[in-house]
């Protein structure tokens, strides 16, 4: 019997690995799917594409799916998240020059790992910013918020925001069009090759468990096709699962370099597949645990709460109102299907669908099917921890 024809988008990250391997070491065709990856240039597209049905699945921005269930954004179909794919895996650039102001004033680039320290020395410039972003509806834009703002900052009403695709990024700040970034990798480490910026701060110094990129599909399809939305959602997961062993990450860097999908050295991929980051040119490397996580501490599961923390930061900066939203991105985290349909792979079933955000410091067994699920830390740089139930 041939296999099913699929079509997914992607954008150029190296979070986009999950539908990669997939293709590539077979784990759609166990599922008697034949998977086509299509590389959108930009999330504004890739977002259209799915919704148009020019194709199947994509890999996307987590607050795409719950700005879309809140009306934002000019499309108003639903979007729905099967699972998470990573989790962290972005970085906070500025241009050369101001870095070396942040260093004249007397900030250490030791405090890589510090977003207290690394958003007070920002702040402390007294200058305005020009910050890129690759998409509205993103958690890069929504832990630069929630960093700035924790801090004083009037964020984002104080900075002038602007939107560029992930791969023009090092462009951008290159052209003086930005005086800092935050972006996925490997485009945060291009900056720094190509002598145009220098890495300030990992984003998971700021959230150390935020879910960066999820599967979505439309609802209306996996309404209609049940039996194919859980062959890709097994593919996927069988892929994350393999991402997660250490011994097949020079595999996934050289199959990511390929110019179909990133298109850059295998050297500079595995900085963010190892967590071991070059900030600057000529700068001793960096180790940020937890830098992505495609496996570990249950990161594939769609917890309703991570939805809804995007929700409560939406509803708050745009002034709607808090509980209807909430509720909204709650119903677009199908941990229904994830339940149903990765049942009997393995997968770690938490006993609840959703959990406070931010109140781990440290691995903490949970309530599984196995009895094994381990969470890791996911503490705020503040200490703020989320509580999905909360009215406000």
């Amino acid at each position: 019997m041939s296999a099913l024809e699929l079509t997914a988008g992607f954008i150029p990250l190296v979070d986009a690995a999950p539908l990669v391997v997939a293709r590539e070491i077979g784990f759609a065709e166990e599922e008697g799917l034949s998977l086509s990856l299509v590389r959108a240039p930009s999330w504004s597209m890739l977002r259209d594409m799915l919704v148009l049905g020019q194709i199947e699945a994509a890999h996307m921005l987590a607050p795409v799916p719950v700005a879309m269930a809140l009306g934002l954004g000019g499309l108003s179909d639903r979007i729905d998240v099967l699972s998470v794919l990573s989790v962290n895996g972005n970085v906070v650039g500025v241009s050369t020059a101001l870095a070396a102001q942040m260093r004249a004033a007397g900030h250490s680039p030791s405090a890589f790992n510090d977003a207290g320290a690394t958003g007070r020395a920002l702040i402390g410039l007294g200058r305005p910013l020009r910050i890129g972003v690759p998409f509205p509806f993103s958690m890069h834009a929504e832990l630069l918020y929630y960093w700035l703002g924790a801090l004083g900052y009037a964020a984002p009403q104080a900075l002038d925001v602007r939107t560029f695709p992930p791969p023009l990024m090092a462009e951008a700040i290159a052209a003086d069009e930005i005086d800092a970034f935050c972006v996925g990798e490997p485009w945060g480490s291009i900056a720094v090759e190509n002598g145009s910026g220098e890495l300030i701060l990992p984003t998971a110094a700021i959230r150390a468990f935020a879910p960066e990129k999820v599967l979505a599909v439309r609802h209306s399809w996996t309404e209609t096709e049940p039996e194919i939305t859980g062959r890709l959602m097994r593919a996927v997961w069988k892929a994350g699962r393999w991402l997660g062993r250490a011994e097949n990450r020079i595999t996934a860097a050289e199959l990511l370099q390929r110019p179909e999908y990133l298109g850059v050295s295998p050297e500079v991929i595995d900085r963010a597949l190892t967590g071991t980051l070059v900030t600057a040119r000529h700068a001793p490397e960096q180790r940020v645990p937890g830098f992505l996580e495609f496996f570990g501490g249950g990161a594939t599961f769609p917890w309703k709460s991570q939805g809804a923390w995007i929700a409560a930061q939406l509803a708050a900066r745009l002034g709607l109102e808090r509980g209807a939203a909430v509720n909204a991105a709650k119903s677009v985290f199908r941990t229904d299907l994830y339940r149903q349909h990765l049942a009997g792979t393995g997968a770690e079933m938490p006993g609840a669908s959703e959990k406070l955000e931010g109140a781990l410091d440290a691995p903490t067994a949970a309530a599984s099917g196995t009895g094994k699920l381990m969470l890791l830390p996911d503490r705020f740089f503040d200490g703020t921890i989320f509580d999905p139930g909360a009215s406000s």
